[in-house]
């Protein structure tokens, strides 16, 4: 069980809603390359946040989202302007797991703030967020546009700091992707991965208190 936590923060992106929802919803016109393209959409668009930091050549999400479909796309054989636009249009209201809303709902009743924290442009967390009908449970959606770098690099998670008053130790964040959990570990946060993929562990600085399947199990680490 973790104690001390004042406020629950969550990665957006494979932690709270599905990175595979646009391909599936485009089934039929990419067979047969949904899953690969899905994949390699997914790979390349967290590649280009990392690259870009190095390299200091910063652009939003939303272009990098972009960008890793035009790759996933030429590497399939695919050049369909109609079926881009399709894909990236649903990519901004991404099917939230089952789950979220009712364990958000959760926290807040036990009396904990919740929040976002993602590589998420603005414009793309506020439709993903007022798509999944969760707008009332989350007390603060912070993006990384704020300090102009993606995660892990440690002012991303700062932001989630100075926005909720808290202490890093009093901060429970939440990722799917086992990257962000080093990251968000290191920095001083109490980590919960949240490994919905089977993911094995990275080998990177950092250790999550606990590792859970779906966010179902989430309230039960925190006493509620």
């Amino acid at each position: 069980m973790l104690t001390g936590v004042q406020a629950c923060v969550f990665d957006a992106y494979g932690t709270l809603f599905n990175v595979h929802a646009a391909a599936a919803k485009c089934r039929d016109e990419l067979e047969p390359h949904a899953d690969r393209l899905s994949a390699l959409w997914r790979q390349k668009q967290l590649e280009y946040t990392w690259l870009r930091s190095l390299m200091k050549a910063h652009v939003d999400f939303w272009q990098i989202t972009g960008d890793g479909l035009d790759f996933a796309m030429e590497t399939c054989g695919l050049s369909d302007a109609a079926l881009r636009a399709r894909l990236m249009e649903i990519y901004r209201t991404l099917d939230a797991y089952e789950e979220v809303p009712r364990v958000l709902a959760r926290l807040r009743a036990g009396g904990l703030r919740t929040a976002i924290l993602s590589n998420g442009s603005a414009d793309m967390l506020a439709s993903a967020v007022k798509g999944a009908g969760i707008d009332d449970a989350l007390d603060a959606v912070l993006s990384i546009d704020d300090v102009g770098i993606f995660k892990p690099d440690a002012r991303t998670y700062q932001l989630a700091v100075e926005r909720l008053d808290c202490d890093p130790g009093s901060i429970c964040f939440m990722s799917s992707n086992a990257w962000d959990v080093a990251g968000a570990a290191h920095f001083g946060f109490q980590v919960v991965w949240v490994n919905r993929f089977g993911q094995a562990p990275e080998r990177l600085p950092g250790t999550p208190k606990a590792q859970i399947q779906s966010l179902d199990a989430l309230p039960a680490l925190l006493g509620l």
